[in-house]
């Protein structure tokens, strides 16, 4: 049976990946887009570049859907296809810049809040934070994969 401390640290946990979340749907939603097309343009913002299979790896969608979800990025201005420098048979997409600094004031104010918490911290606790973040990255995606494979 778990303490009570352990549910605590749950519940808060919970209730931060909670807040993220509905922050991202929220932007989403401001932005007129649907989760997963925010999403794609996350990785598209963080890569600067992929082309579409690449893009579909990373969303999880069918290349297909990919497709059909970039040609409504590139319909309400937020991407654009360029041929890829390394391979003319290819394209890539990548993400406008004006329409990322829309995004940008979207999620200013979440930003400048987080970046006051983190003043709070010492550069010691601070290297601890992002040490979770980049080991909790890769195992969310894992994580996200498996249940991806077993439907």
């Amino acid at each position: 049976m778990a303490s009570d401390v352990q549910r605590t640290e749950e519940s808060t946990f919970r209730a931060y990946l909670d807040a993220v979340g509905l922050h991202s749907m929220a932007g989403a939603t401001a932005a007129g887009l649907q989760p997963t097309e925010w999403y794609a343009l996350s990785q598209l913002a963080s890569a600067g570049a992929l082309t579409s299979g690449q893009l579909s790896a990373r969303i999880g969608l069918t290349t297909g859907a990919t497709t059909r979800l970039i040609d409504r990025l590139e319909r309400v201005g937020y991407v654009r296809r360029v041929d890829d420098p390394d391979d003319r048979r290819k394209v890539v997409v990548e993400p406008v810049a004006e329409a990322l600094a829309g995004i940008g004031a979207l999620v200013a104010p979440a930003r400048s809040k987080i970046a006051e918490i983190l003043d709070h911290y010492t550069p010691e606790q601070r290297e601890l934070l992002f040490d979770y973040f980049a080991r909790a990255t890769p195992a969310f995606q894992e994580a996200t994969e498996q249940i991806r494979s077993q439907n």
